[in-house]
């Protein structure tokens, strides 16, 4: 089991294992969010009980959320806005440094779409 939590801890989640590879994206928000993407399915992340809020994003086509946590303000995961949708990505950098270090980072080139 992974756990991971914003900065001051309010958001946390866990996760049984650690990702294959972590993203790099550069897209216009990612790159400026210093972001590194790890995805499960929704059902594969669990957030602890009693979680403080968090603040939550929608830009562009509106079909993802960017969640931070509202009193520290890392960013911790993102959702579909179509709840149907099961795969989201959770920021693998709030991940304990151990766990990251041993993950590859692949980049994909979000701003040339």
């Amino acid at each position: 089991m992974i756990e991971a939590s914003c900065h001051c801890g309010s958001v946390r989640f866990a996760v049984e294992a650690a990702p294959g590879d972590v993203n790099d994206c550069n897209c216009s928000i990612c790159r400026r969010y210093g972001t590194l993407w790890a995805y499960y399915q929704r059902p594969q992340v669990r957030f602890a009980v009693g979680n403080g809020p968090t603040d939550n994003y929608v830009w562009g086509h509106r079909v993802v959320e960017f969640h931070r946590c509202r009193t520290c303000g890392c960013v911790t995961h993102w959702s579909a806005v179509d709840r149907s949708y099961q795969r989201m990505g959770v920021n693998a950098r709030l991940m304990p440094p151990e766990v990251l270090a041993a993950i590859p980072v692949s980049h994909f080139d979000g701003a040339a779409m």
